[in-house]
């Protein structure tokens, strides 16, 4: 099985000639041509759309849900900081006026 990729125009404006794939001394199981309008290359996926390996992607995923997650943490426990101190404050604060220990008796 081999597949051509027509010629194009790549992101330089250089015209870029046509080859089929797998291209010779390419990876034998490179039979289909994938990319887009200005970089086309042979692959083994034909629903490929990137040249490279993109599975550092999901390091950058776990390493922004791990600070996300973290930061999560840190929002509700500064939230329950607030709400237990808001809780002291309230009830502790004296319900009456305090006892001077004078009286207002009129002599």
């Amino acid at each position: 099985m081999s597949a051509e990729c027509s010629s194009y125009l790549n992101a330089d404006k250089v015209l870029v000639s046509g080859f089929s794939c797998p291209r010779t001394g390419g990876d034998v199981r490179a039979v289909y041509c994938c990319g887009f309008q200005d970089v086309k290359y042979c692959c083994d996926d034909p629903h490929s759309f990137f040249p490279y390996e993109h599975s550092y992607m999901w390091w950058l995923s776990v390493g922004a849900l791990v600070g996300l997650s973290i930061a999560a943490v840190v929002l509700f426990a500064f939230i329950i900081t607030v709400c237990v101190l808001c809780y002291l404050f309230i009830s502790t604060k004296p319900r009456s006026k305090l006892d001077t220990g004078l009286s207002f008796q009129m002599a």
